[in-house]
């Protein structure tokens, strides 16, 4: 091939598509007609080039009426690329600059929306889910009526769930453990405990509940002479605690055996 060919097949394309209506638009010069062609392209689902055009002139706009519109839509920008850690930044950035603005509804929930999808596995640290709380709490709190909060409440419950499920992998765990290096039953009953504490109405009231009774039986089992009167009487009260809470659990068969031991061990 010669080296005429060469730059016709190679070179040529490059140069058309880096004289392309989009190269084309962010040489310009209006600021305007950037703005307005941000706008097309993120209604065309564009989002990587509608940001690249707000951050272009979002210097120019400071000040104006326009500035709302422009750190808006580069929130959404960023919410459209999935990337929702930028996302929350700049819809908490709105929410600083225009604490009254035409958008704060959208603004204060979006934070806590996007803290709520970036909210990692429940075995990892849960920093960002506390986040998703703080500001979806917050926002309940400020705006009860508005048509965001039926998610809302939903997404901060399944916030919850998580972190009351993280605690019970962590009683499991303990649970697990049994006496290794010491009585990991009682580490076991007190994270359920304080999970049952902590969030009231999560999804997994049963399962910890139910580490509770069995993390008590098993310290009467493991019990010395001194402690097990009282570990005996402690475990019996928690499963007819357990029997009424949950008269038709999946554990309930397990449970009324143990409880045969337990009298054994009154006995």
């Amino acid at each position: 091939m010669t080296l005429r060919k060469y730059f016709i097949v190679t070179l040529l394309p490059l140069l058309l598509v880096g004289c392309g209506p989009y190269q084309q638009i962010l040489k310009s010069k209006d600021p305007d007609y950037k703005f307005q062609m941000a706008l097309e392209y993120f209604n065309d689902k564009q989002y990587v080039k509608s940001q690249t055009l707000l951050d272009d002139v979002a210097a120019y706009f400071k000040g104006t009426d326009r500035a709302q519109d422009v750190l808006i839509y580069l929130s959404r920008s960023y919410m459209g690329q999935k990337n929702y850690s930028s996302a929350a930044d700049y819809y908490d950035a709105y929410i600083r600059n225009y604490p009254k603005g035409q958008y704060i509804t959208e603004a204060q929930f979006q934070v806590g929306h996007c803290y709520y999808l970036d909210s990692p596995d429940a075995r990892l640290d849960q920093e960002i889910t506390r986040k998703s709380i703080d500001y979806l709490t917050q926002f309940i709190e400020l705006y009860p009526e508005s048509p965001y909060s039926e998610q809302a409440y939903k997404e901060l419950n399944e916030m919850y769930d998580k972190l009351a499920y993280k605690e019970f992998l962590s009683a499991k765990l303990y649970y697990n453990l049994g006496t290794y290096l010491g009585n990991n039953y009682l580490s076991a009953e007190i994270v359920a405990k304080n999970a049952l504490k902590n969030y009231p109405s999560n999804s997994y009231q049963e399962d910890l509940s139910w580490i509770i009774f069995i993390s008590k039986y098993q310290q009467m089992v493991n019990s010395v002479d001194s402690k097990m009167a009282e570990r005996t009487q402690e475990a019996e009260d928690e499963f007819f605690s357990f029997k009424t809470e949950y008269p038709n659990s999946k554990h309930m068969a397990q449970a009324e055996r143990y409880y045969k031991d337990i009298q054994k061990h009154k006995k």
